[in-house]
């Protein structure tokens, strides 16, 4: 646990010594569509979620940027077998790394990589509820891909697909890995156009 600690730590001293001109602090939120692939052939359904949390834009040229971000994220996934459905609620501190295509429009192109932190892991079916965070790996990599719209006030919009690059599946050969879509709004403080 120190070490998601001291992670998620870096990312945000990262963020506060970045001295450039034009960095801006924001807040972000929306929502979630996940499942979870596996190899043995068994689908999921997608499971809505959201995302929420902070983010830094830091211009590193005139036309590119670089925006980190901390986000708790809502994700899993949900199948119905006979008539039940059994939902998935996987729960993650995560931290992209964007890079960003800037156009003067306020059009956005990001890619970028991401590590989650698993903080909760439960199924639920009818009244039933089981605890699988022993069962999958504490730390999941990805890469993420969108784009984004920011107005001059600060106000803008993102749409992002990320996709899991771990087994997810701790203790079993079947390898599992999330994989979703966001879509969201955000706010840049003292943002300037």
């Amino acid at each position: 646990m120190k070490f998601y600690f001291i992670t998620v730590m870096a990312v945000i001293l990262m963020i506060g010594n970045v001295s450039a001109q034009h960095s801006h602090i924001g807040i972000k939120g929306g929502l979630n569509l996940y499942d979870v692939y596996n190899d043995n052939n068994v689908d999921y359904d997608y499971k809505a979620g959201f995302h929420a949390g902070l983010l830094a834009h830091i211009h590193l040229a005139k036309h590119f940027a670089l925006q980190p971000e901390v986000v708790y994220s809502s994700q899993g996934a949900q199948y119905n077998f006979f008539n039940t459905t059994t939902r998935f609620n996987l729960d993650y501190i995560n931290v992209p790394v964007l890079f960003q295509l800037m156009f003067g429009n306020g059009f956005r192109l990001q890619v970028g990589p991401q590590v989650g932190f698993l903080i909760n892991a439960k199924s639920k079916n009818n009244n039933y509820s089981f605890d699988h965070r022993d069962d999958l790996t504490l730390v999941d990599v990805g890469a993420a891909a969108g784009m984004s719209y920011v107005t001059k006030i600060g106000l803008g919009f993102d749409a992002r697909y990320v996709h899991g690059l771990t087994n997810i599946n701790q203790n079993t050969i079947v390898y599992s890995s999330n994989r979703g879509f966001q879509l969201g709004l955000f706010y840049l403080f003292k943002h300037k156009s």
